[in-house]
């Protein structure tokens, strides 16, 4: 199977990396990274970057179209060209995936009109604009359409297409592979279980502030 990455500037590097760590490992899977023009495309924090080594041009099919988010999506949810070829690669695709806010790329291009959908937690109210049903999971499937929510769940979304992909046995050798057995260090295991004033800094983060609300107490400790 051929599995096409969408990255454009502003992507969330985890958005795209959790999936590709686990659906780069189904046998048999090729692996590309696509985006409008050929190069390093900048992830959100300026600091990374990953090489699109394909352009629109270049791929006109795919068997599995994966969209991530981050906020240089937000633009792109009424930029024609973009959402036209997520359109033209998605008519192709038997299999489509869209994490955390992508799922709102996925959702202005009319792919997810009347279906549900798991997305980012501060994202939800946007899908209704777009005649989708936000759902609070992890990952959801509808159709062919299997999307997430927020960064991190890329892999949990990874790991079940990769089970519906490739089998059990598969996912779980890849599972194992990765080690992906989480046990984060904080008593919450849903966004809605987070203190309100930590969604405080997160929303005012995305909104392009914050940083005055965030700070290391202790302050880190000097290096020698």
């Amino acid at each position: 199977m051929r599995l096409s990455i969408i990255v454009y500037d502003g992507f969330t590097t985890l958005d795209a990396i959790g999936g590709y760590e686990v659906l780069s490992r189904v046998p048999g899977m090729e692996v590309e990274f696509v985006a409008a023009t050929r190069g390093v495309v900048a992830a959100d924090t300026r600091r990374l970057g990953l090489l699109a080594y394909r352009d629109f041009s270049q791929v006109t099919s795919t068997d599995v179209l994966y969209v991530p988010g981050g906020p240089g999506g937000v633009p792109l949810e009424t930029d024609e060209r973009f959402l036209r070829y997520l359109r033209a690669l998605d008519a192709t695709s038997t299999w489509t995936i869209g994490v955390c806010n992508g799922v709102g790329l996925l959702a202005a291009a009319g792919l997810l009109r009347g279906k549900k959908a798991a997305t980012n937690w501060f994202y939800q109210h946007r899908l209704a604009d777009f005649g989708v049903q936000f759902v609070p999971e992890r990952y959801h499937r509808d159709g062919k359409y299997v999307t997430s929510a927020g960064v991190s769940a890329s892999l949990d979304a990874g790991l079940f297409l990769t089970n519906l992909i490739a089998g059990e046995t598969v996912a779980k050798a890849i599972q194992l592979g990765v080690e992906y057995y989480p046990a984060p260090p904080f008593p919450e295991r849903s966004p809605a279980e987070a203190p309100a004033e930590i969604h405080d800094i997160v929303r005012a983060f995305e909104e392009g502030g914050g940083a005055e609300l965030l700070r290391v107490d202790p302050p880190f400790p000097s290096v020698r």
